[in-house]
Formats: C-alpha cells, structure tokens, sequence
C-alpha cells in the first residue's frame, strides 16, 4: 500500500499549496470584476488565451517533455535539463524572428509585447518548476505556486489600484510574477548547478523531441476544445457576453484545481509504479476513488453556482451563473479525459495523445458553429462539454491496450446522469430547483460514499488526525 500512501501525501502537499493559492485568486475575483468592464476583462483574457495557444509552440513542448525524461530512474537529470534548456533556448530564438506576425491581428494591436513576454516568461518559469517537480520535491513545487499567486495578487493591486493600468496591468502582473519565480527556483532550487553539471546531449535532445513535439499540436487542439468557444462568442456573440462567459469559466477552475492538484501527484506515481505487477489494479482503483470525487465537487459547483456569482463577481457579472453548470460539468468530463491521458503519458504514446485530442478540437468546432447560433454562449458551453465526452469514450477503449484496468461503467454512467440532472434543474430554474438538485446531490453522496470515505480517511491518517489500518500495519 506504499504506493497509494505516497499518492495521497503529495496530493495534500500540492492540494495546501494549490489550494491556498487557488483561493487567493478566486477572492480576488471582486476586484477584477470591479476594476475591468465585461469588454476589458474580455479582452485580457483573449490576451492570456492567445499567449497560452503560443506557450507550446515557443517551446517546442520541452517543458513537458522535461518532466517526464527526468523522472526516469536511471536519468542523468542534470544532462536532461541542460538538454532541455538548450532547447528551449533555440525554440525561443525561432519565436522571437516569427513574433512579428501578430501584428497581422488588428485585435491585439497595442498588446503584441505583452504575448510575448507573457509565453517567454511562462515557459521559462514552466521548465524550472517541472525540473523541480520531477526530483521529488513535491513541497517547493507546492511552495513556488503560491508564491507565485501572491506575487500575481501583489502586482495586480499595484497596477490595477495605483497605476490603473487596466488590461495590460491584468495580464503583465502575470508575466513579472513568472519571471520572478522563475529566477528564484534558478538560485534556491540549485538549478543552476543541474545546468553547469550537465551536457549538451544531443541523443536526448532527439528523444526528448521526439517525445515533445507530438505535444504541441495536442495542446493546440486542447486550447481550441478549451478556448475558442471565447473567440467564437465573441465574434457571434459580443463582447459583454463574452466577458460573462469568460467570468464564468472561472468558477468550474474549483473542480479543474482538485484534478490538477491530484493530476500533478499521479504523473509522478504513475510513472513510478509504471513496473509494478500490480499496475492494472493500481490504476483501476485510483481511476474509481478520482472519478467519484470529480463528480460530487462537480455537482456541489453546480448546485451552488448562484452562491459563487453573488459572492465573487460584480452586479454587471450576475447573469454569467447560467453558464457556470454545463461548463462544470464539461469540466468533470475533462478531468476523466485527463486520467486516460496518463497512461499514454507513461507509455510515452504522445501521438495517440495528438490523435485523441485532435478528433476533440475537430468536434468542437463544428459543434460551435451549429450550437452557438440557436442558443448562444450556452450553445459554446454544451460544445466543450460534448467534445470533451468523445475524447473521454475513445481513450477509455484506447488504452486498455496499454493498461487493462477495470472502469465501473454502471457506476459511471449513474454519475453522469445524475450531474446532468443537477445541471439541468439548475440551468432551467425549476420550481423548487434547489431541492430537485439537493435530492439528486444526495443520491450522487449515496453513490459514491464508499470512495468519499476511503478518501477522507486516507486524507486524515496523512495528516497525522487518523491513522488507517495500513498504517498500522
């Protein structure tokens, strides 16, 4: 059982950090909601999802390819980092000749320095904290993200407050924070020694692209499934509109931040146990514990979507609470989709990654252009949420060819249904909705009280409340 107690000590360790620093930003969510228009939040956003399409390619994918090259046992870690240093370097170079063609897009006349600086400072903070995060040093990656969270926050009230900065101070409080941090994981992490020790290993750099550069289209085709519902309601739709619908995207990050924080724990255990006899059982049973608590803080975000809008966002934001239920729920379904990414992450199949992710994309945008029309932003939010259901079928029968786990379909199916029942009565604001959802909340708990009890159980003998039977043993 060693290798689920490992699993769930860093999932605590990153949840404490990723949580608080989560947090910080929701609660700030009043400010930007009162410091920016719909429109420039809008826009801001647009700005960070644009560098965020750019981030992959800056990067040939080595930041993710870093990561895993690194965590092999028998890696000369220093050798991988320099290696994917070097790259990233060159990759860099190649974006900086090639940045002039922003300018070819009247929308981000004015802000075309700020993409920049966001994608390089992003990648450069990006490859020191995976290093990090490969050497098993889960507590100052945790660290590093909050730290990086406070900075975000501590520049945002200094450009947004004093300066009045607007647009351009949103987003460029992000690109000092990342460098800042990048800087300091440089010095305190000892990385610089890493790159000193190692070479230039141009064997590596074939391997390590090889692995990467399969990424870069699969990222791409996620931030279209992810993202370009914005650019589509924007341009069917308006501006405010899609400023209630980017603020509203924000709350579903409650769900998308326990999958990340779990997600960042299991690559490495994954990876770890990859060996192990007993990998299928492993897997099988992690993927049965995750995808029940997906569904029940998916279905408590939908419930309490209105909660969140009143609390968090501005008046000119109240209608976006009607967007927030579909997309939790595309949210959950990403986060399953994410799980069976990860046997292809340790098989190193980057290319069923781009193949499975691609016919996404493809769905999404045809789903956009049939559904926005008829039905607006909400047409955009059951796109993402379909696309997102396709993937997730095609991996689940994908990579049972790799690893044989077991899915408890009826169980899957029964939580599917009754989120989208939760979805449905809230969105339709039925009579007496609130108790129709809390019913059906109370089946979803029922459902799954044995996964939320193990969980709670194993969460609190890490933290030293309880200790499980394992421990004892």
């Amino acid at each position: 059982m060693n290798q689920y107690r490992k699993l769930m000590s860093d999932t605590i360790i990153l949840g404490i950090g990723t949580f608080a620093s989560k947090a910080l930003v929701l609660l700030l969510m009043p400010l930007y909601t009162a410091c920016l228009l719909p429109e420039q939040y809008n826009t801001a956003e647009l700005i960070s999802q644009t560098a965020n399409l750019l981030i992959p390619l800056a990067c040939l994918g080595v930041t993710d390819g870093v990561f895993r090259f690194a965590l092999d046992s028998r890696a000369d870690k220093p050798t991988v980092l320099r290696t994917g240093a070097g790259a990233l370097a060159a990759a860099s170079a190649g974006f900086l000749i090639l940045s002039p063609l922003l300018f070819l897009v009247d929308y981000f006349t004015g802000y075309v320095w700020l993409i920049i600086l966001y994608v390089l400072a992003s990648n450069f903070h990006s490859v020191c904290a995976q290093y990090v995060r490969a050497n098993d040093r889960p507590k100052l990656f945790a660290a590093q993200g909050i730290i990086n969270t406070a900075l975000v926050i501590c520049f945002n009230l200094l450009f947004l407050l004093l300066f009045d900065m607007g647009v351009v101070g949103f987003v460029l409080s992000v690109v000092v924070a990342d460098f800042m941090v990048g800087v300091m994981l440089l010095i305190y992490a000892g990385l610089y020694r890493d790159l000193a020790r190692g070479r230039l290993d141009r064997g590596l750099m074939r391997e390590l692209l090889r692995y990467s550069l399969p990424l870069i289209p699969t990222t791409i085709f996620w931030w279209i499934t992810n993202v370009s519902d914005r650019y589509f309601v924007t341009w069917l739709c308006g501006d405010s509109i899609s400023g209630l619908y980017a603020a509203a995207y924000k709350i579903p990050t409650l769900l998308t931040l326990v999958c990340m924080v779990f997600y960042e724990a299991w690559q490495f255990s994954a990876v770890r146990d990859a060996e192990e006899k007993a990998q299928s059982e492993f897997f099988g049973r992690v993927f049965g514990y995750y995808s029940g608590l997906m569904f029940l803080v998916g279905a408590g975000v939908a419930l309490l979507c209105r909660v969140f809008v009143r609390l968090l966002f501005a008046s000119s934001y109240a209608g976006s609470w009607v967007y927030i239920p579909v997309l939790t729920a595309a949210a959950v379904a990403s986060a399953l989709t994410m799980f069976m990414g990860s046997v292809y992450m340790v098989k190193k199949k980057t290319r069923l990654s781009f193949l499975t992710s691609m016919f996404g994309a493809l769905a999404n945008l045809a789903l956009n252009f049939s559904l926005i029309p008829p039905l607006g932003a909400q047409g955009a939010a059951i796109a993402t949420l379909l696309s997102y259901l396709l993937v997730f079928v095609i991996r689940t029968v994908t990579v049972q060819k790799y690893i044989r786990f077991k899915v408890d379909y009826l169980k899957l199916s029964a939580n599917a249904l009754l989120l989208a029942g939760i979805c449905a009565v809230t969105v339709a604001a039925v009579p007496f909705w609130w108790a129709f959802g809390a019913g059906l909340m109370l089946l979803m708990l029922l459902a799954n009280r044995r996964e939320l009890y193990d969980c709670l159980v194993g969460a609190l003998g890490q933290l030293g409340v309880l200790k499980t039977r394992q421990n004892r043993n």
